[in-house]
């Protein structure tokens, strides 16, 4: 029996609502959108952690964060914890990890992948020792290639490479090197994990004129105003998003947050055009009906939701994230109703291709959900953790507002660094459970939009402490020391 390829194809803070199969059917993703047309779609995937390196080191090795060591941004992946490459252990399979990595070392070979393509300058500060601080990426290579020098360092910024044209754009690059890679393997089983920076800030690219930022909806928990039952974090955050902007754009004006997605909604639009690149390519070499596709992203983007952008949150906008996966042969869509977590995907890809799945993952196999459809399991809690500050940026300026509160920086650490543990339950309820007592608890059935904070609401104490329960036996069966 011919052994499935695997393309996972993820992308950096894709909010859900950027897809036709969750409910956008106005943003531009043809080729996306087709593939979910084509997949089993989970139409409520949850992160494990709400920040980059956390969620994706769940991603790669089924572990949670505490678990796996990477509890925040810029903290290495153990060399003895196992990646999918080394789960999978199948000497048949070719194996290449083309992008962001984010989990330490970023440019070098690792973690059983055959094939490294970096695309991302600026973690030089957090190579190991020993490693050439003055390499430069393949992306970085191509560029000067073609003609191109970095201004005012040895690399190029984010920022920089984000005004170039289209064709020199990092999606387009990590298309030809992936359209390479399969055309190389194209008669030997292989795993390709592409990851895109985009739609990461910055929030500018070659497409903000793609969309009229007129046309462009805003959330409709926009005008929600945070007050004293909301977390201090969330409105420090909004904040500090109105008073300074984000990625040169004004956001204390509603013409400004439409600016942002439209822009947003642009570099969606930049990626699906090579990710409808590389797939084409599996076509042209008979391979779309032997491989497994993955569509995930590492966690969402509020765009404006309670008037907040990028991650560091509970709310639904930065802990959601699309997911769907075609299994090889598939050719009509089957949705998945009620939570589930990344931690699990790991579990199901192996459980897919055929290889037993080791017992200390912290996830469980999706496969029989994902084959068949339908609603996951009535005890199908999901949970979610934060463990590290990730404060959102580097500002500490404190409103006026704040200070009775806060009244130093070493306070407003304390709060950013709040190690929240929270629980999504299939019967529509989410708790969160602060250490420092900012709870929250909503009922997602009536309020979508996470406007009622019902944890201090008297007629929900029994609701409350059975979530509680909920959260202390995952905190005993997955080993989670934290504070609570």
């Amino acid at each position: 029996m011919k052994k499935p390829n695997l393309l996972f194809l993820y992308t950096d803070e894709q909010a859900i609502d950027t897809l036709a199969a969750y409910g956008n059917t106005q943003i531009e993703m043809p080729n996306l959108n087709k593939l979910s047309d084509e997949s089993s779609v989970f139409e409520q995937a949850y992160v494990t952690q709400p920040v980059c390196t956390p969620s994706r080191s769940s991603l790669l090795t089924g572990l949670y964060p505490h678990n796996n060591g990477c509890t925040s941004n810029n903290i290495p992946l153990k060399k003895e914890t196992k990646c999918f490459p080394e789960l999978l252990d199948d000497s048949d399979y070719q194996t290449g990890h083309f992008g962001k990595w984010h989990l330490g070392d970023e440019l070098f070979n690792q973690h059983g992948f055959d094939q490294w393509i970096g695309t991302e300058a600026g973690y030089q500060g957090f190579y190991s020792e020993g490693l050439d601080r003055n390499t430069k990426s393949d992306y970085c290579k191509f560029l000067i290639n073609n003609g191109f020098q970095p201004k005012n360092c040895r690399f190029f910024t984010r920022g920089e490479s984000a005004h170039f044209s289209e064709e020199f754009s990092k999606p387009a690059f990590l298309a030809e090197e992936s359209k390479r890679f399969i055309e190389e393997h194209k008669d030997s089983p292989f795993a390709l994990f592409v990851n895109f920076l985009e739609p990461h800030s910055p929030f500018y690219g070659p497409r903000d004129n793609q969309y009229n930022p007129d046309d462009i909806p805003l959330p409709s928990n926009f005008n929600h105003k945070l007050d004293e039952n909301n977390p201090l974090k969330t409105k420090f955050f909004a904040h500090i998003f109105n008073k300074h902007g984000i990625s040169g754009i004004d956001l204390s004006t509603e013409e400004g947050w439409k600016r942002l997605r439209a822009n947003y909604w642009g570099l969606c639009s930049l990626v699906d055009k090579y990710v409808g690149e590389i797939i084409d390519k599996l076509k042209e070499c008979g391979l779309y009906d032997d491989t497994i596709i993955v569509f995930t992203s590492d966690h969402g983007d509020m765009m404006g939701s309670h008037r907040l952008v990028a991650k560091c949150v509970m709310f639904e906008e930065a802990t959601r994230v699309p997911f769907f996966v075609k299994l090889n042969g598939q050719n009509e869509a089957k949705k998945i109703k009620g939570p589930v977590s990344q931690i699990d995907i790991i579990p199901t890809l192996l459980d897919i291709m055929g290889k037993d799945v080791p017992e200390n993952l912290d996830g469980a196999s999706l496969k029989e959900l994902a084959v068949n459809g339908g609603k996951v399991p009535e005890n199908n809690n999901v949970f979610i953790e934060w463990t590290g500050t990730n404060g959102g940026g580097t500002r500490r300026d404190i409103p006026e507002c704040l200070k009775e509160k806060v009244p130093d920086l070493n306070t407003l650490e304390k709060y950013l660094g709040d190690e929240v543990r929270t629980v999504v339950c299939p019967d529509g309820w989410k708790y969160n459970w602060s250490p420092i007592g900012e709870d929250e608890l909503y009922n997602l059935n009536e309020d979508s939009g996470e406007i009622n904070n019902l944890a201090f609401d008297s007629s929900q104490k029994d609701r409350i402490v059975e979530m509680r329960q909920k959260i202390r036996a995952w905190k005993i069966k997955t080993s989670d020391n934290n504070a609570i």
